[in-house]
Order: C-alpha cells, then sequence, then structure tokens
C-alpha cells in the first residue's frame, strides 16, 4: 500500500507479553512487527501520530473485572490516538483527514470509520485533543462542576495537580471563582509550577514532609472541594480538612496502582460527622457535556486563561518509557509519544 502516505509495509505494535506484578517493568511489554492492515468496507487506515499513555491503563494490565475490559495478552495494547487516514472505504472520513480514535500503541490502526472523530489540527495541536481539549479535559471539567458541584469562593484542593487532570481542574477551579486552589505535586519544580505559572494559590511537595501538616497549612479555612487523583494518604489527610457539607469527587487512585497491599483509609467516620459526600466517577459518563466543556475551553484558550504544558517522548520505541514515566511522575501536564522517531518524516 502507498496511495495516500501508506509507505511502509511494516506496522510496529505494542502488545502486553505479562501482567506486572506491582510496577511494571519493560519485559511486561513486546513491539512486534506485523503488515500494515488494509481497510474494509466502512474502514479507514490512520497512521497514528500521537498517542496517550494514562495512569487507567495501568489497571487493565490486570486480569480483573472493572468498567473496561483488561487488556489481552499477547495482544495489542490500546488508548488514544490522532493521526492522519491514509485508506479510507469510508464516504465519511475522506484521505487527509485527522481523526481522534482509540487504537495507540501502534503506527497504523484500522478500525471502522463510525469509531473516528475527525478533528480540525489548524486550530489546535493533534495533542491537544489527547489532553486540553480531549478526555483529559472533559475529566477536569465534569469531575469539578458536576460530580463535586463546585461553587464560586469554595476552597479547592487537588491532588497530582502537576498530571493532565489535575493540572486544569485547578485551572477550571480558578476561572469559576473558587476562593482559594491548593495542589499537590512530587518535586519543588512541580510545586512552583502550579503557584508561579497555574495561579494555584498554594501548592506542596509531599515527599518533602508529612502530608496532613503541610496540608494544614495551606488550608486554614478548610476545603470544601477534593479533586482527587491520588487516594491513599492524600484522601486521608483531605478529609480531616473537609468542611462540612465538602464533597470529592474521586478521579484516581494513581499512588495504589502499582502497590501490593491497599492503603487503609482510617478516618472514614468523618464522612458522617461532617456530611461529606465521597463519589467516584468516570469520564464516559459525562459525555454529554462535551460540547460544553469543548466550547468553554476553547474560548478559556483564545484569551489566554488556560496553560497547557505536554511532556513529550519521541518513537514508537520510547512508548514503554513514556508510560513507565508517567507512573513515576516524570511529566508535566499531560505524557504524549510522538509515534515517529527523531528524524522520520511524520
Amino acid at each position: 500500500m502507498s496511495a495516500g502516505g501508506v509507505s511502509s509495509g511494516v506496522n510496529r505494535v505494542w502488545q502486553l507479553a505479562a501482567r506486572p506484578t506491582g510496577f511494571p517493568s519493560p519485559e511486561d511489554f513486546r513491539l512486534v512487527e506485523e503488515a500494515v492492515p488494509a481497510p474494509g468496507p466502512g474502514q479507514v487506515v490512520v497512521r497514528n501520530e500521537v498517542m496517550s499513555v494514562d495512569p487507567a491503563m495501568r489497571g487493565r494490565m490486570n486480569d480483573v473485572p472493572s468498567y473496561v475490559a483488561p487488556f489481552q495478552l499477547d495482544r495489542p495494547l490500546d488508548g488514544g490516538a490522532v493521526g492522519t487516514v491514509v485508506a479510507s472505504e469510508s464516504p465519511d472520513v475522506p484521505v487527509g483527514a485527522s481523526v481522534l480514535h482509540g487504537l495507540g500503541w501502534r503506527e497504523y490502526a484500522v478500525l471502522d470509520a463510525g469509531h473516528t472523530r475527525v478533528v480540525d489540527t489548524t486550530i489546535a495541536p493533534a495533542s491537544a485533543y489527547l489532553g486540553v481539549l480531549g478526555m483529559p479535559g472533559l475529566t477536569a471539567y465534569a469531575g469539578l462542576l458536576d460530580v463535586a458541584h463546585m461553587r464560586p469562593d469554595e476552597n479547592v484542593f487537588v491532588s497530582g495537580a502537576a498530571g493532565a487532570v489535575g493540572s486544569l481542574a485547578g485551572q477550571i477551579a480558578r476561572l469559576r471563582g473558587a476562593r482559594t486552589v491548593i495542589g499537590s505535586a512530587g518535586s519543588p519544580e512541580k510545586v512552583r509550577y502550579l503557584v508561579d505559572d497555574l495561579g494555584f494559590d498554594g501548592a506542596f511537595n509531599y515527599k518533602e514532609g508529612p502530608i496532613r501538616t503541610q496540608l494544614k497549612q495551606l488550608t486554614p479555612d478548610g476545603i470544601d472541594v477534593y479533586f482527587d487523583n491520588v487516594g491513599g494518604e492524600q484522601l486521608e489527610a483531605a478529609l480531616f480538612r473537609m468542611n462540612l457539607h465538602g464533597r470529592v469527587a474521586v478521579c484516581g487512585a494513581i499512588s495504589q496502582y502499582n502497590s501490593p497491599e491497599p492503603y487503609g483509609i482510617r478516618n472514614l467516620s468523618l464522612l458522617i460527622s461532617k456530611r461529606v459526600s465521597l463519589l467516584g466517577f468516570l469520564v464516559m459518563d459525562h459525555w454529554d457535556r462535551r460540547q460544553a466543556f469543548v466550547e468553554e475551553m476553547s474560548g478559556w484558550l483564545r484569551e489566554g486563561k488556560v496553560k497547557v504544558s505536554e511532556t513529550f517522548v519521541d518513537g514508537i520505541g520510547h512508548a514503554v518509557d513514556a508510560f513507565l514515566g508517567m507512573l513515576r511522575g516524570e511529566n508535566v501536564g499531560k505524557m504524549i509519544v510522538r509515534l515517529a522517531d527523531p528524524g522520520e518524516p511524520v
């Protein structure tokens, strides 16, 4: 196949080679070569240009029931990606279109045209549709406004605040009129980034001292809304600082994803005495909010009111490095893999 930009018969694809125990290792993954797929009726072939690595992918590497099927051994991984259609058997999605879809972790993807969404990369880069205008952005927006029901003049705490979702949740809180926005992160550089670049009112490095003590110092008036990306000790510390009728939106628990033993939250009785609401959520339950989110976020971006940070890793051969780096907190903002190797034309 060569028409439309498919210049090679080789498609490199990442598979899950073994189910990780604890923190994943490179040996748990395998990069294989396959033939570039051909489209069937109603299908398209996409050359992926950027792909996402997300904390939730770690959970799918375990063979346990969940809200989405686990990855299968010796089968391709998947996840969000944006690329260019290079072959099409669909009148709705032509060759040359840029599309968002769910078959990342490979150079070329073949899928039904109905499982793609055409995006405009002239108004925003492809990576934006994996971050600020994509799933992480909608997660932050819906979690803060629809799950936690944040109101103006409330005190907000965001854990994992320098990551893809947390960095946006904190900025949305500020733009929607929060009284104070406090964040946690894992390095002094990230703490400075939250305060100096993103406009957080305060932030702390959870590695530098007792979390409960640091959070207490930064929240003298308590916490009304906690956007939780971390779980574990930070959730426990936040419950001590919650105000009456506070709300906790549980988005993730990255502190627990690689831990052999769960962290036992010891103060759940505070949910009763403080009448705190604690609710987990999935972004897939809030797709109906996507249009409102995109409109508001696009406006903030045009006006320069939202700052976007992305951490890029180049080359499909380094996709696992990017994933493991994201789990270690090496990214600021969204971790993105540019699939072309350095020097290779996309």
